[in-house]
């Protein structure tokens, strides 16, 4: 299967790009438009201009195509109500499926192209976002018929169309903030991740009331996204002080209110904090990817249907004890924690026991087999497990190299609950 991230000459330039050298010649810093507040979609008179002004400005046609779930339907009277208000004529698909199947992106993109929008609004989780993302590609660039050999070396030129906003009803994934998007190939059951500097929206609406009804399963695993996302990108080659101040920001505010919106959905500082979380880790990562934990991740999560930020998630404390030998970097969210110790081992030591501590409050299991996996279905799919893991673009970024065969290592150390200490 041919596929943008096995391009042998895109994987031996991304590393050559990653050396301080090359990206103290050109780094590029990318966000949308963040809007925030519970009065991000008002009901009501606004001081100075409102949402839906600022979208207008940008869509002289005024056609929204809005891109939702079943779960997210309910938030759709109040967003339809804004912007049929300010002046645009709206029409919701709201078929988008878990994990983004590829089929379900190409009959969102049929109908995106049936209404010809100059906004695409995209209301729900990772899944409806990064879904609006791939049907706006085939949107905007008909010609393109498959996705998985979009690459980040050439612009989409996309915007010719449409603009796109991000309103995310889950505090996890901050596809609202990046560039990137991950389909579900279900044919061959593996995920793939796309990347384009033009998949960046333009707006990310961050309403704190949309994500009150979620669920203790799905925060505790979308919250772990944030965490994988936010550690990962401190300790990426591709990380900066600039995508580490966001980073560290989501980790502090990660381990301060996950806890709490884990315990009480109604809790609305801690939605509140959550949700900024994840868009605040979804710049940092957007900007210096992720790592091993999302190579890992994507790989058990497609194989095994275990949701994405559980799968990624527990992959935590396996890899940092694989990047220890190479990097300190993570003194550095020690700090950010206030985890003390008269050495860097009693540090990371105290920063792993921060993060089991945190699973167990959260009521994760520590692993592979804590999520049910048996070891006989293990063993028949770890050949699979070792290549998608070894070619996932975001293994890469891992400040250590990693071989096949430390692949197959870190999956039994993850299995069982061991340390991994090679």
């Amino acid at each position: 299967m041919s596929l943008w991230f096995n391009d042998p000459y895109l994987r031996s330039i991304i590393p050559l790009g990653l050396s301080s050298s090359i990206r103290g010649l050109t780094t590029l810093f990318n966000t949308p438009k963040m809007i925030m507040g519970s009065n991000v979609f008002p009901e009501g008179l606004v001081i100075g201009p409102s949402t839906v002004d600022f979208l207008g400005a940008r869509c002289e046609r005024k056609r929204a195509f809005i891109v939702t779930d079943e779960f997210s339907e309910r938030f759709m009277a109040k967003i339809v109500k804004v912007l049929e208000a300010g002046g645009f004529e709206t029409e919701v698909w709201g078929k988008a499926l878990p994990e983004a199947p590829l089929d379900s992106v190409r009959a969102c993109g049929e109908a995106m192209t049936g209404f010809e929008p100059d906004l695409i609004m995209a209301v729900g989780g990772g899944s409806v976002i990064d879904t609006a993302k791939g049907a706006w590609v085939f949107y905007e660039r008909p010609e393109i018929t498959d996705l998985t050999l979009v690459t980040p070396l050439a612009l989409l030129g996309l915007r010719k169309k449409a603009v796109f906003a991000g309103v995310p009803t889950t505090s996890g994934t901050g596809s609202e903030c990046t560039t990137a998007a991950v389909i579900h190939d279900v044919e061959n059951n593996r995920k793939i991740p796309i990347a384009n500097d033009d998949l960046m929206p333009d707006f990310a609406i961050l309403d704190p009331e949309f994500t009150l009804s979620m669920p203790p399963r799905l925060t505790a695993g979308t919250g772990l996204d944030v965490l994988a996302h936010s550690m990962d990108a401190v300790l990426s080659a591709a990380s900066s002080e600039v995508t580490d101040a966001m980073s560290l920001t989501a980790i502090r505010l990660a381990f301060k209110y996950l806890p709490r919106a884990y315990r009480n959905e109604k809790d609305r500082e801690a939605r509140s904090r959550m949700l900024l979380a994840a868009s605040l880790a979804g710049i940092g990562f957007g900007n210096a990817g992720t790592a091993l934990t999302h190579s890992f991740g994507h790989t058990v999560g497609s194989i095994f249907e275990i949701h994405h930020g559980l799968a990624v998630g527990i992959f935590i404390p396996y890899v940092f004890q694989f990047y220890r030998p190479v990097t300190d970097k993570y003194l550095e969210i020690c700090d950010i924690l206030g985890v003390g110790g008269g050495t860097a081992e009693e540090r990371f030591d105290g920063l792993m026991e921060r993060v089991t501590t945190l699973f167990r409050e959260l009521d994760v299991p520590l692993s592979l087999k804590g999520l049910g996996i048996k070891r006989k279905d293990l063993d028949a799919n770890m050949e699979k497990l070792v290549v998608y893991t070894y070619e996932d673009i975001d293994t890469i970024f891992s400040p250590r190299p990693i071989t096949r065969e430390q692949c197959e290592t870190i999956f039994r150390c993850a299995y069982e609950g061991r340390d991994v200490n090679f």
